[in-house]
C-alpha cells in the first residue's frame, strides 16, 4: 500500500520501475489468479475497478489474458484508461476497456463474466453495497477480491499519513473483509477460500525494498538481478511480458521461501494483502 500513488500514479507509464516489492507481488498474485481461473474453467474476466495501490495500473490480469482468457477492464479516469489501453496494445495483448465514472452500475448482461476481480480497489467505490450487487449480477462463477491486510504492521504505519480530509476518495470501511463477506453472502455467494499473501522477507513499507534489504538487513541483490536491472534500467514484470526477461518469475519465486514457511499468525501482521475468493452458493455455475 502506498497512499501517495493516488497523486502520482501516472509516473509509472513514463518510468515503469516498480521495484522489488511490486515485482514479487505480481508473480504471487498471478499464481493465485491463474489457479482460481483453472479451477473454475474461466473463459472471460472483468477487472473493476482497475486502480489499486500498486505501480503500473491495469496489468493485473495480463497473465490471465496470456492463458487465453478474454479480459475486460473498467476505470473511472479517462486518461488512465487511455494509458492502459496503449500499454496493452504495445504489448500486443487483447483488452476491452470501459469508462465507468462512479461504479454504481456495470453495463453488462447478467452473468456476462466467468470471473470478476478487484485488487486493492474497493475503497475507491462510492457505494460498496451497490457495487457488489452489480458485481454479483454480472458474474457467473467466481469473484476474486484482494484487500490490503488491515492487521498488517505496514498498513498501520502507512495510515499515519491518512485523513478523510486529505484523501476523501479513500473509503477505508470498504476494505473490511467481514463487510464484503456479509454483503456477498446475502447475494448468494459463499467464501470458498481466503488467506494472507504477498508475504516476503520485508514489511509493507514506504521505502523501496532494495533500500530496506540493504540498509536494515544487509542483503545485497543477487548479481543476476543486478545485471538484469542495469540492462533494462527498471525492474518490472513488464520486462517479462515484453519477452526481455525470461528469468523474471524464477528470480521472484526464489523470495517465496519466507512466505511458504511463515505461520498464519505471523502472516496476519506481516503479509501485505488478504484474498477473498467467492463462488456461488450451491456450486451452480451455469
Amino acid at each position: 500500500m502506498a497512499i501517495p500513488i493516488i497523486i502520482d500514479w501516472e509516473k509509472y507509464y513514463q518510468n515503469p520501475h516498480e521495484g522489488l516489492g511490486s515485482s514479487y507481488e505480481r508473480v504471487v498474485l498471478n499464481d493465485l489468479i491463474l489457479a482460481t481461473a483453472k479451477k473454475h474453467g474461466v473463459k472471460t474476466a472483468l477487472e473493476s475497478p482497475s486502480f489499486g495501490f500498486t505501480g503500473i495500473s491495469g496489468i493485473n490480469l495480463m497473465a490471465l489474458a496470456d492463458s487465453g482468457v478474454k479480459v475486460t477492464l473498467q476505470d473511472n479516469d479517462p486518461r488512465r484508461l487511455e494509458l492502459i489501453q496503449q500499454l496493452w496494445n504495445r504489448l500486443e495483448r487483447p483488452l476491452q476497456t470501459e469508462l465507468n465514472p462512479d461504479f454504481r452500475g456495470l453495463k453488462h448482461p447478467d452473468k456476462a463474466f466467468d470471473l470478476s476481480f478487484s485488487f486493492s480497489a474497493l475503497w475507491f467505490v462510492p457505494d460498496l453495497k451497490t457495487f457488489l450487487a452489480e458485481l454479483s449480477r454480472v458474474t457467473a462463477k467466481v469473484i476474486f477480491i484482494s484487500v490490503p491486510n488491515r492487521s498488517g504492521l505496514g498498513y498501520k504505519l502507512q495510515l499515519r499519513d491518512y485523513s478523510p480530509q486529505k484523501y476523501p476518495e479513500l473509503k477505508l470501511s470498504h476494505i473490511d473483509p467481514a463487510s464484503i463477506i456479509s454483503l456477498l453472502g446475502k447475494l448468494g455467494w459463499k467464501l470458498e477460500s481466503s488467506g494472507y499473501f504477498d508475504c516476503p522477507p520485508w514489511p509493507d513499507i514506504g521505502m523501496t525494498k532494495e533500500e530496506f534489504l540493504g540498509k536494515w538487513l544487509g542483503i545485497k541483490p543477487a548479481s543476476k538481478a543486478k545485471e538484469s536491472e542495469k540492462a533494462q534500467k527498471y525492474l518490472s514484470i513488464l520486462s517479462h511480458y515484453e519477452g526481455n526477461d525470461p528469468d523474471f518469475e524464477k528470480r521472484m519465486r526464489k523470495l517465496q521461501w519466507f512466505e511458504k514457511i511463515a505461520p498464519n499468525p505471523f502472516k496476519m501482521i506481516w503479509a501485505h494483502h488478504l484474498r477473498l475468493v467467492f463462488s456461488r452458493r450451491g456450486g451452480s455455475e451455469k
